[in-house]
């Protein structure tokens, strides 16, 4: 648009000349063309299609989908995975775990960095911890690895955990599957610490590996026996500097503490190995230990029978949780729950009699 004259007489210093008309910021022609469809726009071919070719962005958006609670949008998650189920399946799962502090994002973005290095397409799936109050993540991990997050052959998605293990074994793995159709050959799981996630990242990977500390404590009461049990692999990570004695010496503790536990069923026992996430060292030596893993178990063929028993496992899981939903989403046991908690606060009825009450109104529904 012309600059106003602010005067009419062109001897006055106040004249103004018009100017001249400024192109649009945004190239109108270009939107037309290259326009983006908004995830509410996008079939279940769009989204198979985009993840099949490798497009990052379908493929944050087709996770998205499946994390929306919305039953529309679930319906639509389904059909996607369904259609990406038969590309899936080509890769090595490993769930990295540890304490808060350990170096999980850290080590992560180390190996990740060197698996790239090799020519393999990463995908990192972190699992932030929810608020128990706010229901929030702070999902930060993209800032933790900062090379991985710029590295053109990784993808990394941080993932709320929402309070529910269940909920996050079930979206996690519906990740994979798209991951998998995406082209994405190894897939890393950062769990949210050790405890009951644990357990659900191990129902969905073919390699468990545990991180953990030295001289922070005595050692072998710093993790839970079940934990250990299920580690194909621990390492000490931070194992530079002063660290350094401290560390093969935990390796030490930790190798005859795993001689007393029972033979894996793969029939590969499980490493100890020092790793310096920081100035590398250690990286190359448990891939190569992951590597043979891999390739003793699927001679053996522990490696598939197992992704057939984590198979079975999810379909039962999947039962439980729709059935649990089911129950807790009628509107007559929400009405019925509600003044039952408030009998069983009064004293006035039981908290098992209360429950057969309410499956029994349930039940008869």
């Amino acid at each position: 648009m012309a600059k106003k004259k602010y005067h009419e007489v062109k001897d006055t210093a106040m004249f103004v000349y018009d100017g001249i008309d400024h192109p649009l910021p945004i190239n109108e022609d270009a939107i037309d063309k290259f326009k983006l469809k908004k995830p509410a726009d996008l079939s279940v071919d769009d989204y198979f299609n985009g993840i099949c070719s490798g497009n990052r962005t379908i493929l944050s958006k087709a996770i998205t989908l499946i994390e929306s609670s919305l039953a529309n949008k679930q319906k639509l998650a389904q059909q996607v995975i369904e259609k990406c189920l038969p590309f899936s399946g080509n890769s090595i799962r490993i769930a990295i775990t540890g304490v808060p502090g350990v170096g999980k994002s850290t080590f992560i973005e180390a190996i990740g960095k060197f698996l790239t290095g090799k020519g393999n397409k990463v995908a990192v799936l972190a699992i932030d911890p929810s608020s128990s109050r706010s229901k929030g993540s702070i999902l930060g991990d993209k800032t933790r690895m900062e090379e991985l997050a710029t590295d053109a052959n990784a993808f990394i998605r941080p993932s709320p955990s929402a309070g529910t293990l269940g909920g996050v074994a079930r979206k996690t793995w519906e990740t994979i599957i798209l991951c998998e159709a995406s082209g994405f050959n190894i897939i890393l799981i950062e769990t949210v610490g050790v405890g009951q996630s644990e357990i659900a990242a191990h129902s969905m990977v073919d390699f468990f590996l545990l991180l953990m500390l030295a001289g922070a404590g005595d050692e072998l009461q710093g993790i839970k026996r079940g934990i250990m049990e299920m580690a194909d692999s621990i390492i000490i990570n931070k194992a530079d500097g002063t660290n350094i004695t401290k560390a093969k010496v935990a390796k030490q503790e930790y190798e005859n503490a795993l001689n007393l536990l029972p033979k894996h069923d793969s029939g590969v026992a499980p490493q100890v190995f020092t790793c310096s996430s920081i100035f590398k060292t250690g990286v190359y030596e448990i891939w190569d230990n992951i590597e043979e893993y891999i390739r003793i178990t699927k001679n053996n063929k522990y490696f598939f029978d197992k992704r057939k028993y984590q198979d079975k496992q999810r379909f039962t899981q999947t039962i439980n949780e729709t059935i649990l939903n089911d129950f807790y989403n009628n509107k007559s046991v929400k009405t019925e729950l509600e003044k039952l908690e408030l009998l069983i606060c009064d004293n006035k009825i039981s908290s098992f009699e209360a429950a057969e009450k309410l499956l029994s109104k349930y039940k008869s529904k």
